[in-house]
């Protein structure tokens, strides 16, 4: 059986863009001389659509598109992923399902079982499980075909039919299709291979997987779809983060054609979704122009660079907002960004803003001592101002935070963790510097000072981050803890971290919950994320 596959960017909603691409796969496979070609998850419509699924007209636009692909397959089978009404009205309203497409007309609808709602999914919400499991034949094939999650019994056992997959072998399948929406994450492509081979070898046959590609605000989608022969071997691998399509008899492939290129690096993965991440966000939402503070420092540096490079430096305002803490070096080492990225610039100084307001708070602050009061209200000068520009020029206000600082709260809310977008809210702060080594892995495009100097908030004299936080090596790593591998502190304390250390991070992670719960929407690069994939209560108690 010769089989299409098509790893196509899907915009949420939008139903004539989407329709028009997948019918130019369809007619393209056709003309290859395809017996099959296969779609990812929830193509029609998009994912992740959240509570558009709870629109009727949405869903009434779902069931138009699939007729309308229809009646592109003749002379050739489609599979690709669909909310479908659920006739029973005791259970939700809908299926997520791999529907068969052909001769015009739908021809099996294949339901999804194991419903993910953990991290950033919340499938229960809109969807019925299904509650049987049987192959399907298409051109003599018996196909076990299954929607993301089916094939991962073994680690998650919510599912109505108990083992999906152990239900499907029973029939001897001569292929298993597999159809996915499965967002990026720095340390999950091994983990999905991993389970893919695992079912092959149990199941004895070949396997095709498509995978989603592209991004929709904080998830991300990496593509990297995959046909596997028998024994696990990899018969084809699609792009990472890039529209791909590729053509294959499932079964005279030899996976010797397919030579894997040298394994990326964890942090060439960041960067690359990362450049995704920001395109789609803009191209999607209709943006074209970013604007964003640049202050010298590093997590400003390397959101600066990564947006030139993602949306073109003409598309990039960096502002230069020099206090009466600035130095010198500081204002050099921005300068140095804007000439080696070609950005434009403006150079806006706050000092007498921040006067202005010190003056007029003059009479309620009497008799306090300046504090973190006044370093606040530079930060929301400079917010503020970037503001009042993304206001009058149309451009988006890009945050240029990290999570380290997002972590334990090193921020000003309506200051710097202000912005429509956080570029590098997934990025641990030691991240960011080895992100930054890789951004000037061919030349020099952030400053080499901006990446060897101690980092600063430069808000009050000789200010350095270690001041107010742990070194970032030794932060990073209890964060790592805490947050992606969800331990207790008293468990990371047991893996040998200072108790003092481990019970202060772990304090600081819990109160600065209220701060993120009102910062900007973060592209999501690890396996645990800030906003939707990690919901904690903003009012708890925390020893």
């Amino acid at each position: 059986m010769k089989i299409a596959l098509a790893q196509l960017n899907y915009h949420i909603g939008n139903f004539a863009a989407n329709n028009k691409k997948i019918i130019h796969h369809i007619q393209r496979a056709k003309t290859a001389g395809a017996d099959l070609i296969v779609f990812a998850e929830l193509a029609i419509g998009g994912y992740p659509a959240k509570d558009l699924l709870r629109n009727t007209q949405f869903i009434q636009q779902c069931r138009d598109s699939l007729q309308e692909i229809a009646q592109a397959c003749q002379g050739i089978h489609c599979i690709i992923g669909a909310p479908v009404p659920n006739t029973d009205p005791e259970g939700k309203p809908l299926y997520n399902a791999a529907v068969v497409l052909a001769d015009g007309k739908i021809q099996h609808i294949c339901k999804k079982s194991l419903l993910p709602d953990y991290d950033v999914f919340d499938e229960y919400r809109y969807f019925e499980p299904n509650r049987s499991a049987s192959c399907i034949e298409i051109g003599g094939e018996k196909i076990a075909l299954t929607v993301c999650e089916d094939l991962w019994d073994d680690e998650v056992s919510n599912s109505y039919v108990g083992d999906f997959m152990a239900e499907l072998r029973k029939e001897n399948p001569s292929l298993i299709i597999n159809i996915a929406a499965s967002p990026f994450s720095y340390t999950h492509f091994e983990n999905r291979i991993n389970v893919l081979k695992r079912n092959v070898i149990k199941a004895g046959c070949p396997l095709v997987y498509v995978n989603q590609v592209g991004a929709h605000a904080d998830i991300i989608f990496d593509g990297r779809s995959l046909a596997l022969d028998r024994n696990g071997n990899i018969l084809s691998e699609l792009k990472r983060f890039e529209e791909d399509y590729t053509l294959l008899d499932i079964h005279t492939a030899s996976a010797t054609a397919a030579q894997p290129e040298e394994k990326p690096s964890e942090i060439a993965l960041i960067h690359e979704a990362l450049l995704l991440g920001i395109r789609d966000y803009f191209q999607k939402s209709g943006f074209k122009k970013a604007v964003l503070g640049l202050s010298g420092g590093l997590d400003s540096a390397v959101v600066a660079a990564l947006a030139c490079e993602a949306l073109g430096a003409e598309n990039v305002l960096a502002v230069l907002m020099p206090s009466v803490y600035s130095s010198d070096h500081s204002l050099k080492d921005a300068m140095d960004l804007v000439n080696n990225t070609g950005c434009s610039y403006q150079v806006i100084p706050i000092k007498d803003v921040a006067a202005a307001f010190e003056q007029t708070l003059a009479e309620p602050f009497k008799d306090r001592a300046p504090d973190l009061t006044e370093e606040n209200i530079q930060a929301r000068v400079r917010g503020t101002i970037l503001m009042a520009l993304s206001n009058k020029f149309g451009h988006i206000l890009l945050n240029t935070s990290n999570k380290s600082e997002a972590a334990v709260g090193y921020g000003t809310l309506y200051g710097d963790m202000a912005g429509s977008l956080s570029v590098i809210g997934d990025v641990y702060k030691t991240q960011a510097y080895a992100l930054a080594g890789h951004i000037n892995r061919e030349r020099e495009i952030i400053p080499v000072n901006t990446i060897v100097k101690p980092p600063s908030a430069e808000l009050r004299p000789d200010q350095k981050d270690s001041d107010s936080l742990p070194p970032y090596d030794i932060l990073d790593s209890v964060l790592y803890q805490l947050i992606e591998l969800e331990k207790s502190a008293s468990e990371v304390i047991q893996a040998g971290f200072e108790e003092a250390v481990v019970k202060r991070i772990a304090h600081l992670l819990n109160r600065a919950e209220f701060k993120r719960f009102q910062a900007p929407p973060t592209l999501r690069v690890s396996p645990k994320a800030f906003g939707s994939g990690r919901i904690m209560p903003l009012v708890f108690f925390s020893p």
